[in-house]
């Protein structure tokens, strides 16, 4: 059992509360309009809004994940999560302009401005289900998970709450039958309460970090998430950045840190990967370098609900005061979660590694779950008096960074598409006022909270709920690109690929074995992207005057030459643009990836490439001076025109 001391509780007391005043001093604001509740009266600066998509993206559960990823696939098996810096600088240097141009509060709401008729209206409120409840939910539910296991060692409630007080909660638990921890074997031998006592402690914890999101997001809206979300982001890297000091320092430095790591992995070990396998960088050296594998690496930035910024990414690009504004956002977003973020990490990972050795014969899926706990025993066993404050409560203000944007992107849909859309003018034939969606706007957190709890109790690990978010949204991301680029999608064709994305669901999670899982989401994103396009193009197009007001107002790029021609621009403008904005996402890509892999490379001693024939330093001096190189060249490219 961990004991926070005094000084490490008044950290964390302090930042609750000055979250909750956050939030309230953003109330009255808050309370105008829709746009001032869930998108900060359009205001952000490009700094604030990327700061809070880091912050959000810096969720608890990641390092968590990142730890286990390290030990059962190695570094080269985070290239999953970095690849996803394409589809940021994409949206940045191509899409948020368009996405700040369409003024819509959602992007459900987006379907009924590029599309018409009744099937963008059936479209709007699929989207809204199926993004703002379904996968918002998952993903919520991935971060609640990953609450309850950093809050176990530190927050015994049962040891400081007098028994007339947790008794009642612990019999309700028990009662209910729902654990909110680990059953662990042999309990009373490793010190640990019993599983229904420990679940009560959780269940304390998780209400009390729910309700201070809740003050400060609810009342605050937008405003009070961004705030607070800088704040905790600066936290963070702070407390990262000092427990990946104290792990690295506890297993004797750096250089004696990967001696050991190459002493006991020289052949697999309870990891069942190598050193080489397990510190390498590129696929030379990498545990499954197969091409399915390759093919996944490459295209998962695409093949995936995000892939055009739908969701809370979107929603920041929409918030901020002007295009240049919005393109900086995913240029700092990118920057401080692909590189810093990863940078501390890394140390991390492969020190508990050697701290904390995991057991032979554990199956993959046991592997993966004793080593995301690890982090969270590291923090108990190693971190001092202060220092821990500092991550536990950078940790715990991370999770409420995630938890307040995935609250109030889910109320958005259910108050702007659901209630407002569906409820008032569809069924009700009026227009609900201000006020009153404000406090539809509020409420509605707490429907989307619930749901989230209720499916985070059916989790096993985070890794296997991150596997399964990605393998719903796999089939959504080449069509929400296509929809800005190429005029003939329509309506039927997002519907199709959402239908087709529910239906092979299912049936590949039978028939593909799980350890094919690259092979998966493959298939899924070609069946649904061929059913996506086929039913476009099987179907009418759009209406002219639904095309032409689309375009006229967002001003997309690519291929859109009868509109064009309709609206009196010149069709190739938009084929420039797009050129344009994707060479400085392909150089900006290139160059983060350069930092990330030289400095990376540098910091652990990763082998370099099989075929490189130099020697490693000069594979490093190679990949960061053609990083820092390229910023000017992306820099210029993607910045010199924010217009349209």
């Amino acid at each position: 059992m961990t004991r926070l001391s005094l000084i490490d509780s008044t950290i964390l007391l302090a930042f609750a509360a000055w979250a909750i005043a956050s939030g309230w001093r953003a109330r009255h604001q808050a309370s105008q309009s829709l746009e001032e509740y869930f998108l900060a009266g359009r205001s952000l600066s490009g700094w604030s809004a990327g700061s809070s998509m880091a912050a959000t993206q810096f969720a608890a559960d990641t390092p968590l994940l990142v730890t286990g990823l390290i030990a059962t696939a190695g570094i080269f098996g985070l290239w999953r999560m970095w690849i996803y810096a394409v589809a940021f600088l994409l949206m940045g240097f191509v899409l948020a302009p368009c996405w700040r141009r369409a003024r819509v509060v959602t992007d459900a709401e987006l379907a009924e401005l590029r599309f018409a008729s009744r099937p963008a209206a059936v479209l709007r409120g699929v989207k809204a289900v199926y993004f703002g409840t379904v996968f918002n939910c998952t993903v919520l539910a991935m971060v609640l998970w990953a609450a309850k296991e950093i809050a176990e060692p530190f927050l015994t409630w049962h040891s400081w709450l007098p028994p007339g007080v947790f008794a009642p909660i612990e019999s309700v638990v028990t009662s209910v039958g729902v654990p909110f921890a680990r059953a662990v074997a042999a309990a009373a031998d490793t010190g640990l309460a019993p599983l229904y006592t420990r679940s009560a402690d959780n269940l304390i914890s998780l209400a009390l970090l729910v309700a201070v999101t809740l003050a400060y997001s609810t009342t605050g809206g937008l405003r009070g998430v961004v705030r607070t979300d800088i704040a905790q982001l600066g936290l963070m890297f702070v407390g990262t950045a000092a427990y990946s000091w104290v792990v690295v320092d506890a297993a004797g430095g750096m250089s004696a840190l990967l001696e050991t790591i190459r002493g006991t992995y020289a052949d697999a070990g309870a990891t069942g990967i190598t050193a080489s396998q397990m510190l390498a960088f590129t696929p030379s050296h990498a545990r499954d370098a197969t091409f399915a594998v390759l093919a996944v690496y490459g295209l998962q930035w695409l093949v995936q609900m995000n892939a055009d910024g739908t969701g809370y990414l979107a929603q920041r690009s929409m918030a901020c005061r002007s295009d240049a504004d919005a393109k900086l956002a995913a240029v700092v977003f990118t920057g401080l979660q692909v590189v810093l973020r990863s940078l501390l990490w890394l140390p991390i990972g492969l020190g508990l590694i050697v701290l904390f050795p995991p057991d032979a014969g554990l199956d993959t899926a046991a592997l993966q779950a004793d080593r995301e706990v690890t982090f969270v025993r590291g923090m108990a066993e190693l971190l001092p008096s202060g220092v821990l404050g500092i991550m536990l409560t950078g940790m715990l203000a991370a999770l409420a960074s995630t938890i307040d944007t995935h609250l109030n992107w889910g109320a958005s849909y259910w108050t702007n598409d659901l209630y407002a859309r569906f409820y008032c003018r569809a069924w009700r034939g009026r227009e609900a006022s201000p006020r009153s969606l404000v406090w539809v706007a509020r409420a509605s957190n707490l429907i989307v909270l619930a749901i989230a709890l209720a499916i985070m109790t059916q989790l096993s690990s985070i890794q296997a709920a991150w596997q399964a978010s990605l393998l719903l949204g796999a089939g959504m991301g080449v069509l929400l690109v296509l929809r800005w680029f190429w005029w003939r999608i329509n309506a039927w064709g997002e519907l199709a690929a959402i239908g087709a994305s529910m239906l092979l669901a299912p049936i590949l999670l039978v028939s593909v074995p799980s350890d094919l899982e690259a092979l998966r989401l493959l298939l899924m994103a070609l069946g649904s992207t061929c059913a996506g396009v086929a039913a476009s193009l099987l179907t009418a197009p759009e209406d002219d005057a639904t095309l032409d007001a689309f375009y006229e107002r967002a001003h997309p790029p690519g291929f859109w030459h009868p509109v064009a021609r309709r609206c009196g621009r010149d069709p190739a403008r938009d084929l420039k643009r797009l050129g344009g904005g994707l060479l400085a996402t392909a150089l900006a890509s290139l160059s983060m990836f350069s930092l990330l892999t030289g400095l990376g490379s540098w910091l652990v001693e990763s082998p370099a490439p099989v075929w490189w024939v130099a020697s490693p330093g000069v594979w490093i001096a190679m990949l960061v001076g053609v990083g820092f190189g390229l910023i000017p060249v992306w820099w210029r490219l993607g910045f010199r025109s924010t217009g349209s």
